[in-house]
């Protein structure tokens, strides 16, 4: 079964994000358990916690089908000692806080070396931030979102998601979010089946497609191999709509939530029937 949704917005309480993704359509959906632009959050309350998973299960939403996304601030490879030590505790709230909801997954950004650090020894500082987070929480599965390369972030290369994956002591608790727009700027090319195939298939040597936990399916704005990180609405962009057709009928990718984060919320739900409308 493909699991079709978005990051919907959890304004008001995180109890309203089952509420928003149920009134598109979705059966899979993102949210941020917490401001994602501030350090430190309120706890969440046994009501909000209560409210939320009982509103899971009034519309049918799994674990399995839920990417929450941690805060933008965080860095988990930070050169920087005390900013490293402050992402990482941030870290820890952010899949306690999952944990907490009953959700078994936490998306992230890996982080970025700022120049300052070489890209292994970065590399190396996520993975043992990773490590650190599965020894203070223990069932959360940490899912590394490739990047689309700009600035001094890592994780655009198949081989950084494999560094760091080799490194983590835990293989059961790691996983890959493959977002569509950023892999396209990476130099990944998805304009058509054939290309999105060859794509997939070097992710598979590199990476393995078991450790693939979730995808974000946006289309780019920016050309093949630009770096820019900038969502278009799905067949808007220079994707086009061959590489979602595909992504729908391959059922490697069935039973994984795959997440809107296009640019119109206001079509999201026409966005979910037409991918729906692909799948076999």
């Amino acid at each position: 079964m493909k699991l079709i949704g978005a990051h919907v917005s959890a304004a008001g309480g995180v109890y309203n994000a089952p509420l928003n993704a149920h009134n598109i359509g979705a059966n899979a959906f993102a949210l941020f358990t917490k401001n994602q632009r501030q350090w430190i959050a309120k706890p969440l309350e046994q009501s909000a916690i209560t409210a939320f998973k009982a509103r899971c299960q009034q519309y049918g939403f799994h674990p399995e089908a839920i990417l929450p996304h941690d805060s933008y601030l965080i860095n988990l490879g930070s050169p920087d000692a005390e900013k490293l030590e402050k992402s990482r505790n941030a870290f820890i709230d952010e899949m306690d806080r999952c944990q907490q909801l009953g959700l078994h997954l936490l998306n992230f950004h890996p982080g970025s070396h700022l120049k300052k650090i070489s890209e292994s020894d970065c590399l190396a500082l996520i993975a043992e931030s990773i490590n650190m987070a599965h020894q203070a929480v223990p069932n959360v599965v940490a899912v590394i979102e490739n990047t689309a390369g700009q600035g001094s972030n890592l994780g655009w290369r198949f081989e950084h998601l494999a560094e760091i994956i080799a490194q983590v002591e835990d293989k059961t608790r790691v996983g890959v979010c493959i977002d569509t727009c950023h892999t396209f700027a990476a130099g990944y090319d998805l304009r058509t089946e054939q290309a999105t195939e060859q794509t997939f298939a070097e992710f598979d040597q590199i990476v393995g497609m078991p450790y693939l936990r979730g995808m974000h399916l946006n289309d780019s704005k920016g050309k093949l191999g630009s770096h820019l990180d900038r969502h278009n609405s799905l067949g808007a962009g220079e994707i086009g709509w061959d590489c979602f057709r595909y992504l729908m009928q391959d059922p490697r990718f069935d039973n994984i939530p795959l997440v809107l984060e296009t640019i119109d919320p206001d079509i999201w739900q026409q966005e979910i029937a037409k991918l729906r409308s692909f799948c076999n």
